[in-house]
């Protein structure tokens, strides 16, 4: 529609058309104000050759050109026939570069394109255009709140932390469970059946047995290491059958002879008339700590 009424008024300006095969051209200039640093400025021109004529690609407008003010960017054409000749449609695309201070008015450089046929030369002048560029903001800004001096930023809007914190929550409580677990199979059980073993058992019952102990304490000692004996084999174990003993628990292997030692003391305690032997009690605690070091080099 723009285009339409820049053609009516174009072609009212210059009043009744020129005879045909007359060498013509005409614009369609964009506004020439309301302008900013990037933006882009399109003008039109349509060009009629008539027939014999031809345009000059030398003459034509090159894009490319920096450190302008305003830059020419791309120039793109279209051919129509039309009676009589040519018309030559020429788009061409303008960037503003400047940010000035304060308006200034700017000028599309005028362009010259130069035709030649029928043994001559001739050329069409397009004139210069004005832009009007204003500044993005102004040099002075209103000392009003919101105006003036940068605003500071806004503070971080707050993260809800509580999920989070119940999720910590539940990792810490799934953790001490599993923490209490490997206490209990790794410290509490090992520790808890090291002390129901049956030689450290008795062991403690014996750590303070005298040397000469009276024969109640002397006898309920051996018990206690026969109570021991019986439950680490199993069975009742008696002098014939150390040898057995031995085959099934061969970390008592060592200890073969104080076996039979052990029941032999055991007899004459509880069957013999005779005295007990001097330091029988120390004897009985030694050779309890010595099967309890066995017992526990087994763990």
């Amino acid at each position: 529609m723009r285009d339409r009424l820049a053609a009516l008024a174009l072609i009212a300006c210059c009043g009744p058309a020129p005879a045909a095969g007359t060498l013509r051209a005409g614009t369609v200039e964009p506004r020439a104000f309301g302008y900013h640093v990037g933006d882009l400025v399109e003008r039109q021109l349509v060009v009629h050759i008539p027939d014999g004529f031809a345009l000059d690609p030398a003459s034509l407008p090159r894009p490319g050109a920096r450190g302008k003010a305003i830059e020419l960017q791309q120039v793109s054409q279209r051919r129509d026939a039309e009676p009589g000749g040519t018309r030559l449609t020429l788009q061409l695309r303008y960037q503003v570069f400047l940010a000035p201070t304060d308006v200034r008015t700017l000028e599309i450089a005028p362009l010259s394109l130069g035709f030649h046929g029928d043994g001559r030369e001739q050329s069409l002048r397009v004139d210069a255009w004005p832009v009007t560029v204003s500044p993005l903001v102004p040099l002075e800004v209103s000392p009003r709140d919101g105006l003036g001096e940068l605003r500071p930023d806004l503070p971080p809007p707050p993260i809800d932390t509580r999920p989070a914190q119940r999720r910590l929550v539940a990792y810490g409580v799934v953790l001490l469970a599993c923490l209490g677990w490997l206490a209990q199979v790794y410290l509490a059980l090992p520790w808890w059946s090291r002390r129901r073993r049956p030689f450290a058992s008795a062991w403690r019952q014996l750590d303070d047995l005298p040397a000469d102990s009276p024969a109640a304490d002397r006898r309920a000692a051996f018990q206690r290491v026969h109570e021991a004996l019986n439950r680490t084999a199993g069975e009742v174990v008696f002098a014939h059958g150390v040898d057995r003993f031995v085959a099934a628990q061969p970390r008592y292997a060592g200890l073969r002879d104080e076996l039979l030692m052990f029941f032999d003391q055991s007899r004459r305690e509880f069957f013999a008339d005779a005295p007990p032997a001097a330091n029988d009690g120390r004897w009985l605690r030694e050779f309890c700590r010595k099967c309890r070091d066995a017992e526990r080099g087994a763990a």
